[in-house]
């Protein structure tokens, strides 16, 4: 089984920032280093679609997300993002009935942190890629939720089912 890994950038990948024009122009993404971290032994395949802070992901950027699930040979995805518009993603996904098992994750802490969630959110993530039915799925804080049934709350800052 080959895992892909669709990289949009977010905490995980270092991006923050309050305005689409400080976005940095090049980014050298801890994706790679995560998965030797991790000592997985799948095959990956990393594929970058593109670095911004999930603030600013639009539906175009999520049409583009789609087309990458579309196109992606196999049936596991992983799709590193940003958490404040995870669940928008998600649900843009899952309304989609893509015929694969897509997982959405990304830190609270960038990668390169020392207390960093990353790579623990990763690590569910590789579980549930290879676990889960055909299906779009939110990865983080130890827990797997459905598309159409999850919200980061932002006062908690965790990810819940929605109420």
């Amino acid at each position: 089984m080959t895992i892909k890994i669709l990289t949009t950038g977010g905490t995980i990948d270092g991006l923050e920032y309050d305005s689409e024009d400080k976005a940095p122009l090049t980014l050298e993404s801890f994706i790679p280093k995560l998965v030797n971290r991790s000592r997985i032994t799948l095959e990956t395949e990393i594929e970058h679609v593109f670095a911004k802070d999930s603030k600013f992901i639009n539906d175009t950027d999520r049409k583009t997300i789609y087309q990458k699930c579309l196109t992606t040979k196999g049936g596991a995805i992983i799709i590193t993002h940003g958490t404040m518009t995870m669940a928008d993603t998600a649900k843009y996904l899952g309304l989609k009935n893509i015929p694969k098992t897509i997982v959405l994750v990304g830190a609270a802490i960038p990668a390169n942190y020392e207390n960093s969630d990353a790579l623990f959110n990763f690590g569910s993530a590789f579980s549930a890629v290879q676990l889960l039915p055909h299906g779009v799925y939110v990865s983080m804080n130890g827990q797997i939720f459905k598309w159409d049934n999850v919200t980061k709350n932002l006062a908690k800052g965790v990810f819940e089912n929605e109420p």
